[in-house]
């Protein structure tokens, strides 16, 4: 089963020196942290703030190349967590057919919000990432942490 997602804030953990990106379901019952790099938070706050730059970026490229050949992006679905390394797959239209692209999920996180596309976890990533400690280090988190993204 997929549970539907939305890009809720971005955080930066001082313990890591990476950034989190916060992905949360409307009822706010579930929450998926994913740990990302710097270049892929600003990427995805850029996004978030609908900031266009003066050239394309990566993702801006990625986009722009699909809507060239008339390529939609369906989804990002997070697919799988395995050695604290999340998995997610691109799911694209292209003419009459269907494709499915394996991607790092903070490149489809940032590809989904160029395009609206809807982002989704699978049940099983979201119940293997739980644990007491992350629970705990979430509930540590201050509203401010969340910057202007909180929704």
């Amino acid at each position: 089963m997929l549970v539907q997602l939305k890009v809720r804030g971005i955080v930066y953990d001082p313990y890591s020196n990476t950034y989190i990106i916060i992905l949360r379901d409307e009822a706010n019952t579930e929450v998926l942290p994913i740990w990302v790099g710097k270049a892929e938070a600003n990427s995805i706050s850029l996004a978030l703030e609908g900031v266009f730059t003066q050239r394309p970026m990566t993702h801006d490229l990625i986009k722009n190349v699909l809507d060239a050949l008339d390529a939609k992006v369906i989804s990002i679905v997070v697919t799988d967590l395995r050695n604290n390394t999340y998995f997610s797959k691109l799911h694209l239209t292209y003419l009459d057919s269907e494709f499915t692209v394996d991607a790092r999920p903070s490149d489809s996180v940032a590809l989904a919000l160029r395009t609206n596309a809807p982002i989704f976890a699978a049940e099983q990533v979201i119940k293997k990432q739980s644990s007491e400690e992350l629970d705990r280090w979430l509930d540590n988190l201050r509203p401010e942490d969340f910057g202007k993204y909180d929704t």
